[in-house]
C-alpha cells in the first residue's frame, strides 16, 4: 500500500557455536586440579588470579604462562600432562553436563538448527565429549590444537561459522569465560555467555544467563532476533544487573 514502510526482515539465526569445558560440560575442576598439581610440584601457588587467566586461555598460552612461573618442562610437554589428566578424570565418569545444555543441544537438532564445538581443548578430548552424544550431534569442530590464534582472537569462530559455510553475523556463541566472549565479540556472533566458575560481569557479551535450563530451539531463535539488532547500533551490551 502507498505511504507504507517496508518493515525490516528479522534476523534469522544460522547456527549455534558452542564453547565446551565449562559451557558444554563441567570440566574446568579437572583442568584446574591437573593445572594445580603440576604448580605444587614446582612450589608454585595456584592463586585466584592465575586460575582466572587459564579460564577459557589457550591451552598452549596457558602453558608458557606456567613456564613464566617456573615450570620447567616444554609447553608440548605441559599440554600433553593436562590432556592426560583430564581425559582420565572423564573416562572416570568425573564431569557432568552444565545443566540445560544437553537438552538446548537436542532441541537445536529437532528444529534443524546446526551446532559446531568450538574449543581450545584439543580434538581428542573434544571428539571424546562429541562421542557422547548422538551422531550428528555436531557438525562440525573446531579444537585448540587446530587454529593459528587461540581464544580471545577471533579465528575459532570465524572457523566455526565457516565450517558450516555460514555467515558469522547469523551465528550466536554460548560461551563462560571473558576470554571466549571477546573472541566471539571480535568474530561479529551474537554472544551469550553462562555464569560458571569466573565472573562475567563486564565481559563483552550481548546478554548474561545463570544457566540454559528450560532454553529450546524457539527461545534461542527469539533471542538471536531480539539481540542482533543491538549489536548492529550499539556493540554487544553490558550484563543487565537485573539477570535471569
Amino acid at each position: 500500500m502507498a505511504g507504507m514502510t517496508a518493515r525490516a526482515p528479522e534476523p534469522v539465526l544460522s547456527a549455534v557455536l558452542w564453547d565446551m569445558d565449562g559451557t558444554l560440560i563441567d570440566s574446568e575442576p579437572l583442568w584446574l586440579e591437573a593445572e594445580h598439581r603440576m604448580l605444587a610440584r614446582y612450589g608454585v601457588e595456584m592463586t585466584p588470579g592465575i586460575g582466572e587467566q587459564l579460564v577459557g586461555s589457550g591451552l598452549w598460552e596457558a602453558a608458557e604462562l606456567f613456564r613464566g612461573l617456573g615450570v620447567r618442562m616444554p609447553a608440548d610437554d605441559i599440554v600433553a600432562e593436562w590432556v592426560e589428566q583430564v581425559g582420565r578424570g572423564m573416562d572416570e565418569g568425573r564431569v557432568t553436563w552444565r545443566p540445560g545444555a544437553r537438552e538446548l543441544l537436542a532441541s537445536l537438532g529437532d528444529a534443524g538448527v546446526p551446532s559446531a564445538l568450538v574449543t581450545m581443548s584439543v580434538r581428542s578430548l573434544a571428539e571424546r565429549t562429541a562421542a557422547i552424544l548422538p551422531a550428528g550431534t555436531f557438525s562440525a569442530i573446531v579444537a585448540g590444537d587446530e587454529v593459528t590464534r587461540p581464544k580471545p582472537h577471533p579465528e575459532p569462530y570465524l572457523r566455526g561459522a565457516a565450517a558450516l559455510d555460514v555467515p558469522i553475523e547469523s551465528c550466536l556463541v554460548i560461551e563462560d569465560s571473558p576470554t571466549g566472549l571477546r573472541s566471539a565479540a571480535a568474530s561479529g556472533a551474537v554472544a551469550i555467555g553462562v555464569t560458571n566458575l569466573v565472573d562475567l560481569a563486564g565481559a563483552p557479551a550481548h546478554d548474561i544467563r545463570s544457566t540454559l535450563v528450560g532454553l529450546d530451539a524457539a527461545g534461542i531463535r527469539a533471542e538471536f532476533a531480539r539481540l542482533r539488532p543491538l549489536d548492529r547500533t550499539d556493540g554487544p551490551r553490558a550484563h543487565d544487573p537485573r539477570g535471569r
